[in-house]
């Protein structure tokens, strides 16, 4: 375990992502952002003329996409070099002066929903029939279909004044979380001591010595309790700004708001937290299990991490990572697993390890001109980090196929969809794991793909739960105070975690410390990206070669679709139908047997 991070100058730049394919260097980012920042002033010449033909209509699309997809690449650059130290002030002001140019592009632009809006029933479907809007027909009609919650233009332009404003209850979290906060330190299993961060805390939390990962916990939490009437602010300004924005829009509510956009209806929301519940009892005889096994008396959350073989640990070097990712996602084909072996080696796409001030966790990052870059906190000590590789490859090669294969506006994929793509490579390399596995590495890896039911299902429908609870509150007039978040807080851990659990008081404030908390109602689509991923790499895996042939076409099909449909319809042609509840069901079996089978090996 490593004691200090590197800071960024020491790291190797071949451990790092080579952004050239966005900007050589900081010079041409600078030309390019004086252009387009200069160039989003030609809106204004757009401004009350989007009637006048299908013509001038498309010469406005056109000149909007080439403006959008120049700025998606300038912001890109800017905050993947954020994310690289987020104590540097050069690139923390390059983000920021970008995010303040981008919303100006928001004000010049605000005219055209509501100026689209008002053009007659008549003239649109005029235009709709020209053969010189073909490719914008989805553009168009999705652009309708927000009529009833579409404000006049200078409402409109009130609104996009507020760009910055509307980020900055997540911004404000996130420098405070991953910069200015302090943990402190503990000593590890060799006595050596570590300082803590939100990397080592994970791998603290698998130590086999019970006393470092509750030393660990309590740290950790330490900090959060320090700060957490300040927190609590943050998370109380974060949903007010939701439910303004949902008011102001005319939306019954932030969750009715959220789900709009994807075309979801509430119904499956509140399908997914019942089936979940569905779910619990076995999650129960889980932590049963665990604390059976690992001979302890009660079961806190710093004992729901530790594997339950300390023996059955293993270093997974970033090659060894690599080569299994790549094996397990051979039955997708050539040129998934070609594009991937260049992408993860000579093409760089990935920033591999942690250093100091570093963007915490792992995300995938792409814009349709560059290559789909991947941020990693990789700690080869962590075989979770090996999933979590393959989770992020799925999301780069979902960005790769629909950026090949959808013109500009219809590539970007909502985050419902590309949750399926991620966690589906990780159903590949679970199952690619499992068939060289001995006795003590299959229990390994069972609890492995438990788990991840356990954090991806579960644990994200309950903070989708405690999403809607809070937002519920505030549409009330409750305000959210610590006092407040912890009770519900705890109710639900509770509910989810059973008669075997002990809740210390620190886990109550558990619900400050998420990040996607700050940007609300996007955690439920991890759970639906299981749930699909799990049916459809089934097909992929079981049945005859014809039906696993036809299974990989339609999967990559709906990769390379990327945004062109809505996502139920994107599933449904994949053969996957989420609008019924055996598709949900499934999963509780699926569940049950992966527990069955571990009950039976230990």
């Amino acid at each position: 375990m490593s004691q200090r991070p590197k800071s960024r100058k020491e790291v190797n730049p071949k451990d790092t992502w080579d952004l050239s394919s966005l900007f050589e260097n900081d010079k041409g980012w600078e030309i390019a952002f004086a252009l387009w920042s200069k160039d989003i002033e030609v809106y204004q010449k757009y401004k009350g003329t989007l009637g006048k033909s299908a013509k001038h209509l498309k010469s406005f699309f056109e000149f909007d996409r080439d403006i959008e997809r120049k700025g998606e690449r300038l912001g890109n650059y800017a905050f993947l070099k954020a994310t690289e130290d987020e104590g540097e002030a050069r690139y923390q002001r390059m983000k920021g002066r970008f995010e303040h140019v981008a919303v100006r592009q928001s004000e010049l632009s605000s005219f055209v929903r509501p100026e689209i809006l008002s053009i007659s029933e008549k003239k649109i479907n005029t235009f709709l029939s020209s053969p010189f809007l073909g490719e914008w027909h989805l553009l168009i009609e999705r652009i309708i279909r927000f009529k009833p919650h579409s404000l006049g233009a200078f409402e409109e332009n009130l609104l996009a004044l507020q760009g910055q404003m509307n980020g900055a209850a997540s911004a404000i979290f996130n420098q405070l979380n991953d910069v200015d906060l302090q943990w402190g330190t503990v000593a590890d299993e060799k006595g050596m001591a570590t300082e803590i961060n939100h990397s080592t805390y994970g791998l603290l939390l698998r130590s086999p010595i019970r006393s470092v990962r509750k030393d660990a916990f309590y740290s950790y939490f330490k900090a959060y309790d320090d700060h957490k009437n300040t927190i609590a602010a943050i998370y109380n300004a974060s949903v007010q700004k939701d439910v303004y924005y949902a008011k102001a829009r005319k939306y019954p509510g932030p969750l009715e708001q959220a789900l709009f956009a994807d075309n979801i209806k509430i119904s499956t929301y509140d399908t997914l937290i019942a089936m979940v519940h569905v779910m619990l009892p076995d999650l129960y005889r889980y932590i049963k299990i665990r604390k059976q096994k690992l001979k302890i008396k009660d079961t806190h959350q710093y004992d729901t991490y530790v594997p339950l073989f300390a023996e059955s640990n293993k270093n997974y070097e970033w090659d060894e990572a690599v080569a299994l990712t790549i094996k397990a996602v051979k039955p997708l084909g050539r040129e998934y697993v070609e594009t991937l072996q260049k992408g993860l080696t000579t093409d760089r796409w990935c920033d591999r390890y942690q250093n100091i001030g570093k963007h915490s966790g792992a995300f995938s990052s792409s814009s349709y001109d560059s290559k789909p870059y991947i941020l990693m906190n990789y700690q080869p000590e962590i075989l979770d980090h090996v999933f979590t590789l393959a989770h992020e490859v799925g999301h780069s090669m979902h960005s790769y196929y629909a950026n090949k294969n959808q013109p500009f506006q219809y590539a970007g994929y909502t985050i419902f969809t590309a949750e399926i793509a991620s966690t589906f490579n990780e159903q590949l390399l679970l199952e690619h794991m499992l068939k060289d596995a001995d006795k003590k590495q299959k229990i390994c890896l069972l609890t492995h793909a438990i788990d991840s039911i356990r954090m991806t299902i579960i644990r994200q429908v309950m903070f989708a739960e405690f999403e809607k609870r809070t937002h519920e509150l505030a549409l009330k007039g409750e305000p959210l105070t610590v006092e407040v978040l912890r009770k519900e807080y705890r109710m639900l851990l509770e509910v989810y975690f059973g008669p075997d659990f002990v809740i210390d008081p620190e886990l109550e404030l558990e619900c400050l410390r998420i990040p996607h908390f700050y940007r609300a109602f996007y955690v439920y689509k991890y759970a639906t990206g299981l749930i699909s991923s799990i049916a459809l790499s089934n097909k992929v895996l079981k049945g005859t070669d014809k039906e696993k042939e036809r299974a990989i076409e339609a999967y990559l099909n709906m990769l390379r679709a990327g945004g062109s449909d809505w996502p139920l319809a994107l599933l449904r042609a994949a053969g996957l139908d989420l609008g019924k509840k055996e598709s949900l069901a499934s999963v509780v079996t699926h569940f049950k047997n992966l527990i069955d089978q571990l009950e039976r090996s230990v």
